[in-house]
């Protein structure tokens, strides 16, 4: 069998040479007494016994999988954890019991992320994952389990443990070990794991956050749309880190937010993109981008269903209130600015509000003209009949307000492009492209005839 699909029952039907391993001294004579209890035994059994010497247990596997290397053997004892934290994920707790203080729980599982097949990695994450999210915190320069945090040992740090388990994850988004498996394992595991500040610093630091955007997009099947709300709980995860959020503010992490949250019908989907939504609002052009993708409408949508989770129905009047003020805040400009640079121009009241133009002409020299470059690549690249026109036009506004804009926009090569456009099939764009062409030949001078 293909040892990609093995499955933990399994393995857990094989029989293992316990008592050659301990006439090799691989394990002790308490060990084999351990095990001989524990093994082929039923749940209840189990269960009982992890209930009265947990901790010894624990010790057992952990050894095996540092002084015992048969592959059989340590898919065996990975998936004896692996059941025992599945049938109860609190015996996690039981890895940082006080009497395990000198045993170095973490390294067998961190070293074999990078050494086995894909049972053993799968298992190896899910379980260091689990028992490194419920570890003891700090108290006063104390460690819960009794040791003090500075003290010299062997063990390995949880800085270690932490960056090596991230740097894994981000492997396995970048080139999966599983065709169909690696993926979903590795966001299930980050979706724990960025609740702590610490991860979110090694993810964003390890270059992870431009892995997790393309995970953003509508899902049909239950199991992706499982994905898509892991993905979706640690972008929200994220945007708690400022320097995330900066990263974040470079891509088009909210395009795809937006288009997830209109299609979708999973309630915890929906609740965690709105939570998402309400942590980015006041944070840099975030705000402006949500309005300009028409995210008010799309909340006043969502307040019509019918939810049943009174904390999505809070969030969403949240976010409400806060898109409103908002747009109170933003200046026409603002918004101008954002609806050009997205590249989603639309014939909205401005564009053909000469006071906008008189207040604002001097703003468009900012960077350099950027928002003219912004508008002349439009006319290069879009196939949208609408943003064509409407950047013919502006164009043509902005020669006819600004004193030099004849010349600015001759520099920046726009009549090649706004002649092109006087043959195109849509009778908007060739009206606009026309009145862009003739301001550019015979300057403001003549614009109100030509306008008429």
């Amino acid at each position: 069998m293909d040892r990609a699909e093995l499955t933990t029952e399994q393995v857990l039907k094989r029989d293992i040479p316990w008592e050659t391993y301990m006439s090799t001294k691989l394990i002790t004579g308490t060990c084999l007494q351990l095990l001989r209890r524990y093994d082929n035994r039923s749940e209840s059994q189990r269960a009982a016994l992890l209930d009265d010497d947990g901790p010894a247990y624990v010790q057992v596997f952990v050894n095996i999988l540092r002084d015992i290397a048969k592959e059989e053997t340590v898919e065996y004892v990975l998936a004896l954890i692996d059941e025992m934290l599945t049938a109860n994920p609190k015996r996690a707790r039981l890895f940082h019991d006080r009497s395990l203080a000198n045993e170095d729980t973490y390294e067998p599982f961190l070293r074999l992320l990078w050494k086995g097949n894909w049972f053993i990695q799968e298992k190896s994450c899910k379980i260091l994952s689990l028992i490194v999210s419920v570890r003891p915190k700090i108290q006063d320069g104390i460690v819960l389990n009794g040791n003090t945090s500075h003290s010299k040992s062997t063990r390995t740090g949880i800085n270690d443990v932490l960056k090596g388990l991230v740097e894994w994850l981000c492997s396995q988004l970048k080139n999966p070990s599983h065709p169909n498996c690696s993926v979903p394992t590795a966001i299930n595991c980050l979706a724990t794991l960025l609740r702590e500040p610490c991860v979110r610093a090694s993810f964003v630091q390890a270059d992870g956050v431009k892995l997790l955007i393309p995970l953003i997009s509508p899902a049909s099947t239950q199991q992706s749309i499982q994905l898509l709300y892991e993905a979706c709980l640690c972008i929200w995860l994220l945007s708690y880190y400022d320097a995330a959020v900066d990263y974040l503010a470079t891509t088009r992490i909210m395009p795809r937010l937006v288009e997830v949250v209109k299609s979708s019908t999973k309630e915890k989907v929906v609740r965690v993109i709105v939570l998402t939504f309400r942590n980015l609002l006041a944070k840099g052009a975030f705000g402006a981008q949500m309005i300009d993708l028409g995210l008010p409408h799309i909340v006043q949508s969502l307040k019509a269903q019918a939810w049943s989770d009174e904390d999505l129905l809070a969030a969403l009047n949240q976010l409400e209130d806060g898109l409103k003020d908002n747009i109170k805040r933003l200046s026409s400009f603002d918004k101008y600015k954002q609806e050009v640079l997205l590249g989603h121009l639309d014939w909205s009241p401005m564009h053909k509000d000469p006071n906008f133009w008189r207040d604002n002409i001097t703003n468009f020299e900012e960077n350099d003209f950027q928002i003219l470059r912004v508008l002349v690549t439009i006319l290069d690249m879009s196939n949208d009949p609408t943003a064509l026109a409407v950047a013919c036009y502006d164009l043509s506004q902005f020669i006819q307000y600004h004193p030099g804009g004849r010349i600015v926009v001759s520099d920046l090569k726009a009549k090649e492009r706004a002649m092109k456009l006087m043959n195109h099939e849509n009778a908007e764009v060739t009206k606009n492209a026309l009145l862009c062409v003739q301001r550019l030949f015979l300057g403001a001078k003549y614009a109100s005839f030509l306008q008429s």
